[in-house]
């Protein structure tokens, strides 16, 4: 076991499969949250620590899970391409946050108590 002196941490990891793959989980919901923010697969791998190879991998598994891909990525151009949300990825992860809250909201009560057992 870890240090005496760190402090409790309640994470709550939600993952959603389809078949043998993760179609969505709180790894791939930051990639997403990421490419909305820089525009950019490469920009958004390099901004959480994720390799391009990784991030890559992740957005096609993403899209293939899905009935709508969740990214829209532009090759090439002056810039190297780009890459956005689309509808459905935006909805994705506006869903997935409010699942993530709803946990903790809901699960409050018992975390609470197994945090008071904690040495």
């Amino acid at each position: 076991m870890s240090s005496k002196r760190s402090k409790p941490e309640v994470r709550f990891r939600l993952r959603i499969t389809k078949g043998e793959a993760i179609a969505i989980g709180p790894g791939k919901t930051d990639l997403l949250e990421a490419i909305a923010r820089t525009g950019s697969l490469t920009s958004a791998a390099k901004s959480i620590g994720m390799s391009y190879r990784r991030a890559w991998l992740l957005v096609d598994t993403m899209n293939q899970c899905f009935r709508e891909p969740l990214v829209s990525t532009v090759s090439g151009g002056a810039r190297g391409g780009s890459s956005v949300l689309t509808e459905a990825g935006l909805e994705v992860v506006r869903r997935y946050r409010h699942a993530e809250a709803a946990a903790r909201s809901g699960g409050k009560r018992d975390t609470d108590a197994i945090l008071e057992l904690l040495r």
